[in-house]
């Protein structure tokens, strides 16, 4: 997303975005809740206080929601047995 479009989607100026971006501001309480509302993230995380990231499972049935979460599980556990060197 660029700058403007995600400028329109706020409601605010390109150049606020850029701010943002550059580091010269920051966005106001508001703007980050809109954005953790816009890209599917925690607050935590766009403060970067939460390193975790989240998948949105809405819409799934209860059996394609196991079937993620042992995906995850599996994935971890060779990514465990990768860096132990097992």
């Amino acid at each position: 997303m660029t700058q403007t479009e995600l400028a329109k989607k706020l409601g605010i100026t390109r150049s606020s975005v850029n701010a943002w971006e550059m580091g010269i501001s920051v966005p106001s309480t508001q703007y980050i809740i809109e954005l953790s509302l816009l890209y599917k993230v925690s607050t935590d995380y766009l403060l970067g206080q939460d390193k975790q990231l989240t998948l949105d499972i809405s819409g799934l049935e209860q059996e394609d929601i196991d079937i993620v979460y042992q995906l995850v599980q599996h994935l971890r556990k060779i990514n465990m047995e990768e860096k132990s060197g097992i």
